[in-house]
C-alpha cells in the first residue's frame, strides 16, 4: 500500500460563525499525515449551487447536520478509503459518484466539501509542503488582492440596505501587508464616521458595519468619506467594490429596492448601476443583475465590461460549464470561486480554470457562515487567483484568513509576489 493512501476518515459536527452546525472532516493517511476541512455555509445562495444537507425539524432551527456527518462517516468514507490522497481528482470523482446527484443533495454538499478539503490538506501534509506551495508546484504563487467588506447589507444584515456588500480594495498597495494596513485605516475611519453620525449599531454577518442608511447611495458616500478619512486617494490607493447580490431582490427582470421603495426593470437597474460607476471609484461589481436575467447581464457587460470587473457569483455558482456559457454569451468578465458552491476542490478549480481560459479575472471567496479554516488563503495564493474576498476586517473567522496570507507572504521572503497592477476590465492582468 502507498503511504499516501487514505486510511481513516472522521466526520463530526462543529459550529460556524453564526453559531449554526456545520460539518468537519478529518482524513488520515497511511503515512500518518492528516488533513482537516470545515464546510462553510452561505446566506445568499444561487439556485444551482451544491445543497447543504440539513436535518430540518425543530431542533437547532432545522440547521442540524447529523445526516451529513453520518454520510461522511458512512458511505463517503467507504468510497475513498484506500484511494491515493495525492490524486485529488480521483478522490473527488469518488465522492461525486457516491452522492450521485448533480447538486450533491443526496449526501450533502457540506459533507463532500469538508472531505474534499480535508483530503487536499492531508496530501500537502504528506508532501511536507505548505498548501499554497503544494498547489503551485514549481510555478509562481501570488498573494491576492484583498476585497474587504466595510458595510454589510442584503441577506447579511436583515436587508437594511439592498446592496449586500460595500467593499474596499487597496489597489495602490505594493504588498499584502501594506494592503491590510490600508484596509485597517479605512475600516477604522468608517467606524468613526458611523459613530459621529449616530449610525454605529454593531456589525453584520461578515463583520462589516451594520448599515443604517436612507439610501444605497448614502452608503457609497460614507465609504468614499472613509477612504478619504484614512488619508488614501480614492481610486488610486483604495477603490470600491460592490456585491449587489441582485438575485436576492430581483426576479423575472423586476428589481424591488425595499430601502428606496421602488421597482426597476432590467434596463432601469442597469442605468442606476452605470450612474454609480460613473460617480464613484468602483472597480468591481458582483451579481449586478439576477441569476435569471442573462440578457440583462449581457447588456451590462457590453456597457461597462471594458471599464470594471463584472463578477458572477449566484449567476455562475462556481460551475465551469456556466462560466464557459457566460463567456460565450458575453456575460460577466470575472468569476467568484467558492468550494462549497461547487462541492469539491476539483470542481472549484475547474471553474477557476474556465475563467482563466476566457481571459477573466478570478476571485476566491469565503461565505457569510464561516469557520476558522483558512484554506482559501492558500487556494487563492497557490492557484494564482490574484484576488481574495473574505468579508470584513473584524471577527476571528475573517481575520484567520487575512492573517494566514500575512504568514504566507512572510514565508516567501524576498521572492514574495503580490497582485499589484490588476486590470479590472475585460482582460486579466
Amino acid at each position: 500500500m502507498s503511504p499516501s493512501r487514505i486510511a481513516k476518515v472522521i466526520g463530526r459536527r462543529v459550529w460556524d460563525s453564526r453559531g449554526r452546525p456545520t460539518v468537519e472532516a478529518e482524513v488520515l493517511l497511511e503515512s500518518g499525515a492528516w488533513g482537516r476541512g470545515m464546510a462553510p455555509a452561505g446566506a445568499s445562495r444561487g439556485r444551482h449551487e451544491a445543497v447543504d444537507l440539513r436535518d430540518g425539524g425543530l431542533s437547532l432551527g432545522g440547521f442540524g447536520v447529523a445526516r451529513a456527518v453520518a454520510n461522511v462517516n458512512g458511505p463517503l468514507a467507504l468510497a475513498i478509503r484506500g484511494l491515493d490522497a495525492s490524486d485529488q481528482k480521483a478522490v473527488d470523482a469518488a465522492l461525486i459518484a457516491t452522492d450521485g446527484t448533480p447538486d450533491k443533495s443526496n449526501l450533502g454538499g457540506n459533507a463532500l466539501t469538508a472531505l474534499s478539503m480535508a483530503t487536499l490538506n492531508a496530501a500537502a501534509a504528506h508532501a511536507g509542503l505548505p498548501l499554497w506551495r503544494y498547489l503551485a508546484g514549481e510555478g509562481p504563487a501570488t498573494l491576492p488582492m484583498p476585497e474587504v467588506q466595510i458595510f454589510g447589507g442584503g441577506a447579511h444584515a436583515a436587508r437594511r440596505v439592498d446592496v449586500q456588500d460595500f467593499m474596499a480594495m487597496p489597489v495602490g498597495a505594493t504588498s499584502f501587508e501594506e494592503a491590510l494596513t490600508f484596509v485597517a485605516e479605512t475600516y477604522r475611519a468608517a467606524g468613526e464616521l458611523m459613530a459621529a453620525a449616530g449610525k454605529k449599531y454593531g456589525v453584520a454577518d461578515e463583520g462589516g458595519f451594520w448599515p443604517d442608511f436612507r439610501s444605497n447611495e448614502e452608503a457609497l458616500d460614507m465609504l468614499l468619506r472613509a477612504i478619504e478619512g484614512a488619508g488614501l486617494r480614492p481610486g488610486d490607493e483604495m477603490a470600491i467594490s460592490l456585491d449587489i447580490a441582485a438575485s436576492e431582490f430581483g426576479r423575472d427582470g423586476r428589481y424591488s429596492l425595499a430601502l428606496e421603495d421602488r421597482v426597476l426593470d432590467s434596463g432601469q437597474m442597469i442605468e442606476m448601476l452605470v450612474g454609480w460607476l460613473r460617480r464613484y471609484p468602483i472597480v468591481a461589481i458582483e451579481d449586478p443583475l439576477a441569476e435569471d436575467d442573462g440578457d440583462g447581464m449581457a447588456a451590462f457587460t457590453r456597457a461597462m465590461g471594458e471599464r470594471v470587473q463584472i463578477i458572477g457569483d449566484d449567476f455562475l455558482v462556481t460551475s465551469a460549464a456556466r462560466v464557459e456559457a457566460a463567456a460565450a454569451a458575453g456575460q460577466c468578465n470575472a468569476v467568484l470561486v467558492k468550494v462549497n458552491q461547487a462541492g469539491t476542490i476539483t470542481e472549484a478549480k475547474a471553474a477557476l480554470d474556465a475563467g482563466l481560459a476566457a481571459g477573466w479575472n478570478t476571485i476566491v471567496s469565503a461565505r457569510s457562515g464561516e469557520t476558522e479554516d483558512a484554506i482559501i488563503a492558500h487556494l487563492a495564493t497557490g492557484w494564482n487567483a490574484l484576488q481574495l474576498k473574505v468579508g470584513s476586517f473584524a471577527r476571528s473567522e475573517r481575520m484567520a484568513k487575512w492573517n494566514e496570507c500575512l504568514r504566507i507572504e512572510e514565508s516567501q521572503g524576498s521572492t514574495a509576489r503580490f497582485a499589484t497592477g490588476l486590470r479590472f476590465g475585460r482582460a486579466r492582468a
